[in-house]
Protein backbone atom coordinates (compact mmCIF):
# COMPACT_ATOMS: atom_id res chain seq x y z
CA UNK A 1 0.00 0.00 0.00
CA UNK A 2 1.01 3.63 -0.46
CA UNK A 3 0.42 6.55 1.88
CA UNK A 4 1.21 10.27 1.94
CA UNK A 5 2.93 11.10 5.21
CA UNK A 6 4.73 13.97 6.90
CA UNK A 7 7.49 13.54 9.48
CA UNK A 8 7.47 17.18 10.59
CA UNK A 9 5.03 20.09 10.53
CA UNK A 10 5.58 22.69 7.83
CA UNK A 11 4.81 23.67 4.26
CA UNK A 12 2.93 20.67 2.82
CA UNK A 13 4.70 21.02 -0.51
CA UNK A 14 8.00 20.45 1.27
CA UNK A 15 7.17 17.98 4.06
CA UNK A 16 4.79 15.56 2.31
CA UNK A 17 6.21 12.32 0.93
CA UNK A 18 4.66 9.14 -0.45
CA UNK A 19 5.91 5.88 1.07
CA UNK A 20 5.16 2.26 0.21
CA UNK A 21 4.71 -0.41 2.87
CA UNK A 22 3.14 -3.80 3.52
CA UNK A 23 -0.60 -3.90 4.10
CA UNK A 24 -1.40 -4.63 7.77
CA UNK A 25 -3.37 -7.72 8.77
CA UNK A 26 -6.98 -7.20 9.80
CA UNK A 27 -7.94 -7.43 13.46
CA UNK A 28 -11.33 -8.78 14.55
CA UNK A 29 -14.07 -6.26 13.74
CA UNK A 30 -12.04 -4.46 11.05
CA UNK A 31 -12.47 -3.94 7.31
CA UNK A 32 -9.95 -3.18 4.61
CA UNK A 33 -10.96 -0.39 2.25
CA UNK A 34 -9.52 0.66 -1.11
CA UNK A 35 -9.57 4.46 -1.12
CA UNK A 36 -11.20 5.79 -4.28
CA UNK A 37 -11.32 9.54 -3.65
CA UNK A 38 -10.10 12.00 -1.03
CA UNK A 39 -10.65 15.76 -1.38
CA UNK A 40 -8.04 18.35 -0.44
CA UNK A 41 -9.54 20.76 2.08
CA UNK A 42 -7.94 23.81 3.75
CA UNK A 43 -8.05 21.92 7.05
CA UNK A 44 -5.73 19.30 5.53
CA UNK A 45 -2.87 21.61 4.68
CA UNK A 46 -3.42 23.72 7.80
CA UNK A 47 -3.04 20.55 9.87
CA UNK A 48 0.12 19.55 7.99
CA UNK A 49 1.50 23.02 8.74
CA UNK A 50 0.90 22.38 12.45
CA UNK A 51 -1.66 25.19 12.77
CA UNK A 52 -4.86 23.15 13.18
CA UNK A 53 -6.86 22.53 16.37
CA UNK A 54 -5.06 19.25 16.99
CA UNK A 55 -1.57 18.05 16.15
CA UNK A 56 -1.35 14.36 15.31
CA UNK A 57 1.67 12.38 16.51
CA UNK A 58 4.43 12.24 13.92
CA UNK A 59 4.97 10.72 11.47
CA UNK A 60 1.34 11.27 10.44
CA UNK A 61 -0.72 10.27 7.42
CA UNK A 62 -2.39 13.19 5.63
CA UNK A 63 -6.01 13.55 4.58
CA UNK A 64 -9.10 13.96 6.76
CA UNK A 65 -11.94 12.55 4.64
CA UNK A 66 -12.47 10.13 1.83
CA UNK A 67 -14.53 7.50 0.09
CA UNK A 68 -13.61 3.87 -0.41
CA UNK A 69 -14.83 0.39 -1.23
CA UNK A 70 -14.58 -2.49 1.21
CA UNK A 71 -12.26 -5.18 -0.14
CA UNK A 72 -11.95 -7.50 2.88
CA UNK A 73 -13.67 -7.93 6.22
CA UNK A 74 -12.92 -9.72 9.48
CA UNK A 75 -16.24 -9.57 11.30
CA UNK A 76 -19.87 -8.66 10.82
CA UNK A 77 -21.68 -5.47 9.90
CA UNK A 78 -20.33 -4.62 6.44
CA UNK A 79 -20.06 -6.48 3.14
CA UNK A 80 -17.22 -6.76 0.68
CA UNK A 81 -17.89 -4.35 -2.19
CA UNK A 82 -19.78 -1.83 -0.03
CA UNK A 83 -19.08 1.85 -0.76
CA UNK A 84 -18.26 3.68 2.50
CA UNK A 85 -17.25 7.02 3.93
CA UNK A 86 -13.99 6.73 5.83
CA UNK A 87 -13.80 7.77 9.50
CA UNK A 88 -12.95 11.48 9.80
CA UNK A 89 -9.29 12.21 10.39
CA UNK A 90 -8.30 8.62 9.56
CA UNK A 91 -5.42 9.57 7.26
CA UNK A 92 -7.17 9.23 3.90
CA UNK A 93 -4.42 10.08 1.41
CA UNK A 94 -3.60 6.40 1.02
CA UNK A 95 -4.22 3.66 -1.51
CA UNK A 96 -5.93 1.54 1.13
CA UNK A 97 -6.73 1.67 4.83
CA UNK A 98 -8.18 -0.42 7.64
CA UNK A 99 -10.92 0.74 9.99
CA UNK A 100 -13.29 -0.44 12.68
CA UNK A 101 -16.44 -1.64 10.89
CA UNK A 102 -18.59 0.35 13.34
CA UNK A 103 -16.92 3.62 12.23
CA UNK A 104 -17.78 3.21 8.56
CA UNK A 105 -20.76 5.00 6.99
CA UNK A 106 -22.27 2.84 4.20
CA UNK A 107 -23.35 4.70 1.07
CA UNK A 108 -25.41 3.80 -1.99
CA UNK A 109 -23.71 3.69 -5.37
CA UNK A 110 -23.45 7.12 -6.95
CA UNK A 111 -21.14 9.89 -8.10
CA UNK A 112 -17.82 9.02 -6.46
CA UNK A 113 -16.52 12.59 -6.59
CA UNK A 114 -19.56 14.12 -4.89
CA UNK A 115 -19.98 11.33 -2.34
CA UNK A 116 -16.31 11.55 -1.32
CA UNK A 117 -16.88 15.08 0.01
CA UNK A 118 -19.88 14.32 2.23
CA UNK A 119 -18.08 13.87 5.52
CA UNK A 120 -16.76 17.40 6.09
CA UNK A 121 -18.05 20.22 3.90
CA UNK A 122 -21.76 19.36 3.39
CA UNK A 123 -22.13 18.45 7.06
CA UNK A 124 -20.41 21.68 8.05
CA UNK A 125 -22.72 23.72 5.81
CA UNK A 126 -25.81 21.94 7.15
CA UNK A 127 -24.83 22.48 10.77
CA UNK A 128 -23.82 26.12 10.24
CA UNK A 129 -27.32 26.76 8.92
CA UNK A 130 -29.17 24.86 11.65
CA UNK A 131 -27.20 25.00 14.91
CA UNK A 132 -27.05 28.73 15.73
CA UNK A 133 -30.03 30.69 14.38
CA UNK A 134 -33.61 29.61 13.70
CA UNK A 135 -33.70 30.76 10.10
CA UNK A 136 -36.99 31.24 8.28
CA UNK A 137 -37.89 31.55 4.62
CA UNK A 138 -36.99 35.04 3.40
CA UNK A 139 -34.26 35.64 6.01
CA UNK A 140 -30.84 36.91 4.94
CA UNK A 141 -27.43 35.46 5.79
CA UNK A 142 -23.94 36.41 4.62
CA UNK A 143 -20.84 34.27 4.17
CA UNK A 144 -17.18 34.79 3.32
CA UNK A 145 -15.12 32.34 1.22
CA UNK A 146 -18.38 31.79 -0.63
CA UNK A 147 -16.77 30.03 -3.59
CA UNK A 148 -15.22 27.39 -1.34
CA UNK A 149 -16.65 23.90 -1.00
CA UNK A 150 -18.55 24.80 2.17
CA UNK A 151 -19.69 28.05 0.56
CA UNK A 152 -21.24 26.25 -2.39
CA UNK A 153 -23.07 23.84 -0.09
CA UNK A 154 -24.36 26.72 2.06
CA UNK A 155 -25.80 28.38 -1.04
CA UNK A 156 -27.51 25.21 -2.22
CA UNK A 157 -28.93 24.23 1.18
CA UNK A 158 -30.11 27.77 1.89
CA UNK A 159 -31.74 28.08 -1.54
CA UNK A 160 -33.73 24.90 -0.88
CA UNK A 161 -35.14 26.56 2.27
CA UNK A 162 -35.88 29.93 0.65
CA UNK A 163 -33.12 31.72 2.58
CA UNK A 164 -31.29 34.62 0.89
CA UNK A 165 -27.50 34.36 0.79
CA UNK A 166 -25.12 37.29 0.35
CA UNK A 167 -21.81 35.81 -0.79
CA UNK A 168 -18.45 37.48 -0.24
CA UNK A 169 -15.52 36.57 -2.50
CA UNK A 170 -12.10 37.93 -3.36
CA UNK A 171 -12.58 38.44 -7.11
CA UNK A 172 -15.38 39.40 -9.50
CA UNK A 173 -14.82 36.32 -11.65
CA UNK A 174 -16.26 34.11 -8.90
CA UNK A 175 -19.69 35.78 -9.07
CA UNK A 176 -21.31 34.11 -12.11
CA UNK A 177 -20.81 30.59 -10.79
CA UNK A 178 -22.27 31.47 -7.38
CA UNK A 179 -25.25 33.28 -8.87
CA UNK A 180 -25.92 30.26 -11.07
CA UNK A 181 -25.80 28.04 -7.97
CA UNK A 182 -28.45 30.14 -6.23
CA UNK A 183 -26.67 32.98 -4.42
CA UNK A 184 -28.88 36.05 -4.02
CA UNK A 185 -26.07 38.63 -4.23
CA UNK A 186 -22.29 38.43 -4.59
CA UNK A 187 -19.86 41.03 -3.20
CA UNK A 188 -16.12 41.46 -3.49
CA UNK A 189 -14.54 41.81 -0.07
CA UNK A 190 -13.21 45.23 0.89
CA UNK A 191 -13.43 48.07 3.44
CA UNK A 192 -16.86 49.18 2.13
CA UNK A 193 -18.42 45.72 2.32
CA UNK A 194 -21.12 46.57 4.91
CA UNK A 195 -22.17 49.70 3.01
CA UNK A 196 -22.44 47.78 -0.27
CA UNK A 197 -24.45 45.00 1.37
CA UNK A 198 -26.97 47.47 2.80
CA UNK A 199 -27.17 49.37 -0.49
CA UNK A 200 -27.87 46.32 -2.67
CA UNK A 201 -29.95 44.17 -0.32
CA UNK A 202 -31.70 46.70 1.92
CA UNK A 203 -31.43 44.05 4.63
CA UNK A 204 -29.48 43.32 7.76
CA UNK A 205 -28.14 39.82 8.13
CA UNK A 206 -29.35 37.41 10.81
CA UNK A 207 -26.33 35.13 10.50
CA UNK A 208 -22.78 35.59 9.22
CA UNK A 209 -20.52 32.64 8.40
CA UNK A 210 -16.79 33.27 8.21
CA UNK A 211 -13.94 31.05 7.05
CA UNK A 212 -11.41 33.82 6.39
CA UNK A 213 -10.84 35.60 9.75
CA UNK A 214 -8.58 38.67 9.58
CA UNK A 215 -10.34 41.94 8.73
CA UNK A 216 -13.12 40.09 6.90
CA UNK A 217 -14.41 38.84 10.25
CA UNK A 218 -15.12 42.38 11.46
CA UNK A 219 -16.61 43.46 8.14
CA UNK A 220 -19.14 40.64 8.33
CA UNK A 221 -20.08 41.73 11.86
CA UNK A 222 -20.96 45.20 10.52
CA UNK A 223 -23.60 43.67 8.22
CA UNK A 224 -25.50 41.92 11.04
CA UNK A 225 -28.73 43.01 12.69
CA UNK A 226 -28.62 43.82 16.41
CA UNK A 227 -28.24 40.55 18.26
CA UNK A 228 -27.05 38.81 15.09
CA UNK A 229 -24.69 35.85 15.20
CA UNK A 230 -21.24 35.59 13.63
CA UNK A 231 -19.82 32.06 13.35
CA UNK A 232 -16.16 31.50 12.48
CA UNK A 233 -15.12 28.07 11.18
CA UNK A 234 -11.83 28.81 9.47
CA UNK A 235 -8.90 31.18 8.98
CA UNK A 236 -7.98 31.05 5.31
CA UNK A 237 -6.26 34.43 5.64
CA UNK A 238 -3.92 32.82 8.21
CA UNK A 239 -4.63 35.87 10.41
CA UNK A 240 -6.37 36.30 13.73
CA UNK A 241 -10.04 37.31 13.60
CA UNK A 242 -10.33 41.08 14.00
CA UNK A 243 -13.43 42.85 15.28
CA UNK A 244 -14.07 46.26 16.86
CA UNK A 245 -15.46 46.39 20.39
CA UNK A 246 -18.44 48.53 19.34
CA UNK A 247 -20.50 45.83 17.59
CA UNK A 248 -19.97 43.47 20.51
CA UNK A 249 -20.92 45.98 23.18
CA UNK A 250 -23.53 48.24 21.61
CA UNK A 251 -25.15 45.91 19.08
CA UNK A 252 -24.91 42.68 21.04
CA UNK A 253 -23.28 40.71 18.23
CA UNK A 254 -22.80 37.10 19.29
CA UNK A 255 -19.57 35.39 18.22
CA UNK A 256 -19.36 31.61 18.01
CA UNK A 257 -16.80 29.13 16.77
CA UNK A 258 -17.56 25.92 14.89
CA UNK A 259 -15.42 22.79 14.59
CA UNK A 260 -16.96 19.65 13.14
CA UNK A 261 -14.88 17.52 15.51
CA UNK A 262 -16.85 18.90 18.45
CA UNK A 263 -20.15 18.00 16.81
CA UNK A 264 -18.93 14.45 16.17
CA UNK A 265 -17.99 14.24 19.83
CA UNK A 266 -21.42 15.16 21.17
CA UNK A 267 -23.80 13.86 18.48
CA UNK A 268 -25.26 10.39 18.87
CA UNK A 269 -24.69 7.78 16.18
CA UNK A 270 -28.35 8.14 15.19
CA UNK A 271 -27.92 11.91 14.79
CA UNK A 272 -24.80 11.46 12.68
CA UNK A 273 -26.41 8.83 10.46
CA UNK A 274 -29.50 11.02 10.07
CA UNK A 275 -27.48 14.00 8.87
CA UNK A 276 -25.50 11.92 6.38
CA UNK A 277 -28.60 10.11 5.13
CA UNK A 278 -30.19 13.49 4.34
CA UNK A 279 -27.05 14.73 2.62
CA UNK A 280 -26.66 11.52 0.61
CA UNK A 281 -30.20 11.88 -0.69
CA UNK A 282 -29.47 15.50 -1.65
CA UNK A 283 -26.38 14.40 -3.61
CA UNK A 284 -28.33 11.59 -5.29
CA UNK A 285 -31.02 14.02 -6.48
CA UNK A 286 -28.47 16.60 -7.63
CA UNK A 287 -29.59 19.14 -5.03
CA UNK A 288 -26.04 19.18 -3.62
CA UNK A 289 -23.19 19.43 -6.07
CA UNK A 290 -19.84 21.21 -6.25
CA UNK A 291 -17.68 21.54 -9.36
CA UNK A 292 -14.52 19.46 -9.63
CA UNK A 293 -11.41 21.16 -10.96
CA UNK A 294 -8.85 18.33 -11.15
CA UNK A 295 -7.97 14.83 -9.98
CA UNK A 296 -4.41 13.93 -8.98
CA UNK A 297 -2.70 10.60 -8.45
CA UNK A 298 -1.54 9.86 -4.91
CA UNK A 299 2.06 9.94 -6.11
CA UNK A 300 1.54 13.56 -7.18
CA UNK A 301 0.21 14.72 -3.80
CA UNK A 302 2.69 17.57 -3.38
CA UNK A 303 1.79 18.97 -6.79
CA UNK A 304 -1.89 18.56 -5.90
CA UNK A 305 -1.55 20.49 -2.64
CA UNK A 306 0.49 23.26 -4.28
CA UNK A 307 -2.17 23.58 -6.98
CA UNK A 308 -4.93 23.73 -4.36
CA UNK A 309 -3.19 26.30 -2.16
CA UNK A 310 -2.49 28.79 -4.94
CA UNK A 311 -6.22 29.45 -5.44
CA UNK A 312 -8.01 30.60 -8.57
CA UNK A 313 -9.43 27.13 -9.23
CA UNK A 314 -12.73 26.24 -10.87
CA UNK A 315 -13.71 23.68 -8.22
CA UNK A 316 -12.44 21.08 -5.76
CA UNK A 317 -9.22 19.11 -6.12
CA UNK A 318 -9.39 15.38 -5.40
CA UNK A 319 -6.82 12.66 -4.82
CA UNK A 320 -7.75 9.51 -6.79
CA UNK A 321 -5.34 6.76 -5.63
CA UNK A 322 -6.65 4.14 -8.10
CA UNK A 323 -7.35 6.46 -11.02
CA UNK A 324 -10.45 8.39 -12.02
CA UNK A 325 -12.10 5.55 -13.94
CA UNK A 326 -11.75 2.88 -11.28
CA UNK A 327 -14.68 2.00 -9.01
CA UNK A 328 -12.66 -0.91 -7.56
CA UNK A 329 -15.46 -3.51 -7.56
CA UNK A 330 -13.72 -6.03 -5.35
CA UNK A 331 -13.70 -9.80 -5.33
CA UNK A 332 -11.61 -10.13 -2.21
CA UNK A 333 -12.80 -12.47 0.47
CA UNK A 334 -14.61 -12.35 3.80
CA UNK A 335 -12.52 -13.77 6.62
Amino acid sequence: MKRAIYREFGNPVKVLEVVEEDSPALSEGQARIAVLRSPINPSDYIQIAGEYGVRPPLPATAGNEGLGRVTEVNGQGIAVGQLVLLPPGAGCWVSETTADIRQLVPLPEGDLDQLSMLMVNPATAHLLLTEYVDLKEGDWIIQSAANSGVGHYVVQLAKARGINVACVVRRDSAAPELLAAGATEVFVDGPDLAREVRKRTGAKMKLALDAVAGETFGRLAETLEDGGTLVNYGAMSMQNAQIAAGPLIFRDIRVRGFWLVHWFGRASRAERMGVYADLTRAVATGALHVPIDRHFALEDVREAVAYTMKGGRAGKVLIAPHGVGSGMASRRRRR
